[in-house]
């Protein structure tokens, strides 16, 4: 048997654009998905903190310490620029794996930058 996981968030990050016109996915800083150990084409879970709509989408790579955030496609009318969200990436694991297993959380700056 397995279980799905928690595995690791990107905690409150800043929505800096909402392309409607473009084929789906989320957009995120390399940066913060390398932190976050969030894979490109990776299945993630969006959580708006500001009108509570909840979704799940792919994660791109965006351009490295740009603090890019885009929802792109449909996911951009669950946001729009400004908005807070948490992007957060789930793992299939045993129990066993599961009960060893620490999730990685990110928390970002204002700018959407890695904090050290």
């Amino acid at each position: 048997m397995l279980v799905n996981v928690f595995k690791s968030k990107i905690h409150r990050v800043k929505v800096t654009q909402a392309e409607l016109n473009y084929v789906g996915s989320i957009t995120i800083d390399e940066a913060l998905l390398e932190a976050a150990g969030i894979m490109e084409n990776e299945k993630v879970q969006i959580v708006n903190n500001n009108n509570g709509e909840r979704l799940e989408t792919y994660a791109i790579k965006g351009k490295r310490n740009s603090g890019i955030i885009c929802l792109n496609g449909a996911a951009a009318r669950k946001a729009q620029p400004g908005d807070i969200i948490i992007i957060i990436s789930y793992a299939w694991m045993t129990p066993e794996e599961a009960k060893q297993h620490k999730p990685t959380v990110v928390f970002p700056d204002e700018n959407n930058r890695v904090v050290q």
